[in-house]
């Protein structure tokens, strides 16, 4: 019995010595994912991670690969006639001798756009394409194609232009509604014209307003990068779903600064669809100028209400006006659903049918009174008079 134990003992050590040699020496012949030896010179040696698809358990490369073909480069051109001589800068001097002394020059701007359907549709910044004499689409497949403005709206910043090219990918739209403060969002554009670029960062905030940059202003806050040329690219959640159109940034040196502002594709999804339909954005307009309600100024007017919207001034003859709404007048209510600010007032009065009547509360000397109002259409801004507000 003793011996066949050491017999046992022997064999065991010695199958144990083969393997750690061969683990030491050939760590391939005993699969698995052990790293290979790689040699890189008689003497250096280096390990190689195993080719397993580690990297993508923490990766958007899939959300990526959805959206970025539906992506954009906009190049836009605009002719912008100079004067060869300060004298013609004189209006006098330009009445008899006209274009004569002009050159023209041409300025390149660059831009990003979403492909939202297949048939051509592309959604950018309306910044982007306002001024251009030709607008120039690349894709991501190496495409290129002269591209059409079907329509804009100056007051969210978005235009729609078009393309005819078959088989366009499209990106999907996602659900702001349950987007939340905290989610992974990716940034895809042109920044700076250095080609497609993706930035990652998380929702900063929703909801925000009061910016100064558009009228109808909702928008999604982010801390991925959003650079010059971003401008009309996607806001993608990590499925690759649109959230949002990049903007505007908050920057005092023309670099990111970690607050990137995109507008929300439900308003990206209204404004398009009114656009390719109708051919405008039609919005609900009473013709009032409203000033937000702040502490200083309930105590230097006197005021009974210390938030809210007053009115500031009224187009003569206007919904208003005529509804005997007046200037000094605090609104507290459109449609039986209270105001407190201006933004809330905006986007009331803006989803109400031109043509229809809304009733309205506002308080005067501290009296609360019900008026009722026949809604107009709201002018576009090139024919909008002063005071241009709801």
């Amino acid at each position: 019995m003793k011996r066949l134990w050491l017999l046992f003992t022997q064999i065991v050590a010695v199958g144990l010595g083969i393997w750690f040699l061969v683990a030491a020496l050939k760590p391939d012949w005993l699969g698995g994912n052990v790293a290979p030896r790689r040699t890189l010179t008689s003497t250096v040696t280096v390990q190689e991670a195993p080719l397993n698809g580690t990297y993508a358990h923490a990766s958007y490369r899939t959300a990526v690969m959805r959206a970025v073909p539906a992506v954009v480069n906009i190049f836009t051109t605009k002719e912008v006639r100079q004067s060869q001589s300060p004298l013609m800068d004189d209006p006098f001097l330009r009445r008899f001798f006209g274009e004569r002394f002009e050159s023209a020059e041409r300025q390149t701007n660059l831009g990003s756009g979403v492909v939202i359907s297949s048939d051509g549709y592309i959604v950018t910044n309306n910044h982007v394409v306002e001024t251009a004499d030709q607008i120039e689409v690349a894709f991501e497949d190496g495409r290129k194609a002269v591209a059409k403005l079907v329509g804009n709206d100056p007051e969210t910043d978005l235009a729609v232009i078009k393309v005819d090219l078959p088989d366009l990918p499209a990106v999907s739209l996602g659900h702001i509604e349950e987007v939340r403060v905290g989610d992974v969002v990716l940034a895809i554009g042109n920044p700076f014209g250095v080609g497609q670029t993706v930035t990652m960062g998380i929702v900063s905030a929703l909801g925000r307003t009061q910016l100064g940059i558009n009228i109808y202003e909702d928008f999604i806050q982010t801390d991925a990068a959003i650079n010059p040329g971003n401008s009309g690219g996607a806001l993608i959640d990590v499925n690759g779903n649109l959230l949002g159109i990049n903007s505007a940034i908050y920057s005092r040196t023309g670099g990111s600064l970690g607050i990137g502002f995109a507008i929300p594709v439900s308003t990206v999804k209204m404004v398009m669809e009114s656009i390719v339909t109708k051919g405008q954005v039609v919005r609900g307009w009473i013709g009032v100028e409203p000033r937000n309600i702040t502490p200083e100024l309930a105590e230097n007017l006197n005021l009974s209400k210390k938030s809210g919207v007053i009115v500031a001034a009224i187009l003569r003859n206007g919904p208003a006006d005529k509804a005997g709404i007046r200037p000094g007048d605090i609104l507290l209510s459109v449609g039986g659903k209270p105001v407190a600010t201006m933004s809330e007032m905006f986007n009331m009065i803006a989803q109400l049918q031109p043509g229809s009547k809304v009733n309205v509360v506002v308080s005067r000397n501290g009296k609360d009174m019900p008026l009722e109002v026949s809604v107009g259409q709201r002018p576009s801004r090139k024919r909008m008079e002063e005071p241009q507000g709801g």
